[in-house]
């Protein structure tokens, strides 16, 4: 065990670990519920918890800041350029990413590609929905909104604000979607290295998003790494309506 650097415990960095525990223990409770008591009814608890938890702690930072909040946000931070703001909510997306593809290597330096790959697949079993879950909420979607309404929803993902992506064939029971620039695959792309296989993770993460959007919508891959693609996507997939 490697002694604990003086910097480890200075009050700032404390911070950051006080927050990094936070996340953890907000997730381990998330969990909990969903395994209670089902996704629909953890989303909807989420819900309260997360905007309780984040007045309070929002309060308790700007008087440490002396931040003026509105609407519960930093005034300062809902005043920013509109250039700016895209930067921010831009960051956020990139951060998590980033944090996914450090958890990923993590595992993968600990205990192999294979064994990173089986935990990726099951964290996006779970994420995908919950992500689609909080996008159907804040959007305010039907219990059934359709081709139309994934597509709104595809928009809103992590994914849809850092990479370029597009749409094409779209009638009102099926759509094609393609992933045009993905950072990850890009990132490899400039080091020489072959695409990441991403076909097991892309059709649990796919289908399970559609179908949590709309419970009807069922999915097929068009081209996922390792398969061969098109020069101008990495991945494509067609949703449709079976009927």
């Amino acid at each position: 065990m490697e002694p604990t650097e003086k910097d480890d415990l200075h009050p700032v960095a404390m911070f950051f670990e006080f927050l990094q525990r936070t996340m953890v223990h907000h997730s381990m409770w998330y969990a909990e519920v969903r395994d209670r008591m089902g996704m629909e009814k953890a989303s909807e608890i989420l819900d309260n918890a997360w905007k309780n938890s984040l007045a309070i702690q929002m309060k308790r930072y700007a008087k440490i800041f002396d931040l003026e909040l509105e609407n519960g946000m930093p005034k300062n931070w809902t005043q920013l350029s509109e250039e700016k703001q895209k930067n921010l909510k831009e960051a956020a997306a990139l951060n998590w990413l980033a944090t996914d593809g450090v958890w990923f290597q993590a595992v993968e330096f600990a205990e192999g590609m294979t064994l990173a790959k089986a935990c990726n697949d099951a964290a996006w079993e779970k994420f995908s929905p919950y992500e689609a879950l909080r996008i159907k909420r804040l959007l305010n979607l039907p219990e059934f909104p359709g081709i139309a309404g994934l597509k709104t929803a595809m928009e809103y993902r992590l994914y849809g604000t850092i990479n370029k992506q597009s749409f094409a064939n779209e009638t009102e029971t099926s759509i094609d979607f393609f992933m045009n620039e993905c950072r990850v695959q890009l990132a490899r792309k400039s080091k020489g290295l072959d695409d990441y296989p991403c076909k097991s993770a892309g059709i649990i993460e796919y289908t399970t998003f559609a179908q949590t959007i709309d419970a009807r919508i069922r999915t097929k891959v068009i081209h996922c790494p390792p398969d061969n693609h098109p020069p101008h996507y990495f991945c494509g997939w067609h949703f449709y309506l079976p009927y």
